[in-house]
């Protein structure tokens, strides 16, 4: 009896919880409390996750309902994993690369072969790279510039989108690309965007879109929709600015579909560890 109780209670609180114009889809479980990156692959019903630095170096498969189905022990350091993304092979990759007084020189991309998301452990390979205008370490107070949270792979390259540090300048991002490939890599420089200067304005998770006509930056405030761009400049396009009704530690998005966003949130101060679901109408 007790457990029926506290079972209509959670259900009762969370309806009355006001998402905006997001759709809760599950209440993630306590071992994701963290997620700082979520992906899905082809032909597949599972959302892929991980969590944030410090937390335990896993791969997580979960189910649409929030259910955890499989836990992929990754043999690797979670030194600060930031986001996921994957390629048309189904091989998914860790943006080992949270930075954030600006200061590593031990940026990594995690390589996981699609095959290893069949077994219990997995190996990865590391791709290296580092910032072609970045020669200090850390660099000074007002170009704090080179911290991350957002990458995607297209076209066998790899893009990232960094998270400004600097105050009053903290929707700053700049756009990088390099190969996907071993060794070490060096990102160029290619666009910048402006999202504001607020904290919630600064750059978590990106993803593009699997026809390659929508490219998403997620921050706390909202969800920046950039179409129309030029070459792989994706920050040069039109943008559709969604403003989020519902503001939490939002720190994970990935297209579903062409015109779907799934996005996680971290837990803190009694909001978040939620998955959501929010259809997007942009024009191109």
């Amino acid at each position: 009896m007790k457990k029926i109780l506290t079972f209509f209670t959670l259900l009762l609180f969370m309806s009355c919880q006001n998402y905006g114009q997001l759709n809760l889809l599950a209440d993630l479980s306590n071992e994701l409390n963290e997620v700082s990156g979520n992906e899905v692959l082809n032909n597949s019903s599972l959302i892929w996750m991980i969590n944030d630095g410090g937390n335990k170096s896993k791969l997580y498969a979960v189910s649409k309902k929030g259910k955890i189905k499989k836990e992929i022990n990754i043999k690797s350091k979670n030194t600060d994993w930031e986001d996921l993304t994957s390629d048309k092979k189904g091989n998914i990759y860790i943006g080992n690369f949270g930075n954030n007084t600006s200061s590593r020189k031990n940026l990594r991309i995690l390589k996981i072969d699609k095959k290893y998301l069949r077994k219990k452990n997995a190996k990865v390979k590391e791709i290296e790279f580092e910032y072609e205008d970045q020669d200090k370490f850390p660099p000074k107070k007002k170009e704090l510039f080179f911290d991350a949270e957002a990458f995607f792979y297209f076209n066998k390259n790899f893009y990232i989108f960094t998270k400004s540090r600097v105050e009053g300048e903290y929707g700053k991002t700049s756009l990088y690309k390099f190969p996907a490939k071993k060794g070490k890599q060096t990102a160029r420089l290619i666009g910048k965007f402006n999202n504001g200067n607020d904290l919630e304005c600064w750059i978590t998770s990106a993803d593009i879109s699997s026809d390659g006509t929508k490219v998403v930056l997620l921050s706390q405030k909202n969800i920046l929709v950039f179409t129309d761009f030029k070459d792989d400049n994706f920050l040069s396009g039109k943008v559709k600015k969604i403003e989020l009704e519902h503001q939490t530690q939002k720190e994970g998005i990935c297209f579903k579909d062409n015109n779907t966003l799934l996005i996680t949130d971290e837990k803190a101060h009694g909001e978040g560890g939620n998955l959501y679901e929010l259809k997007i109408d942009v024009q191109n």
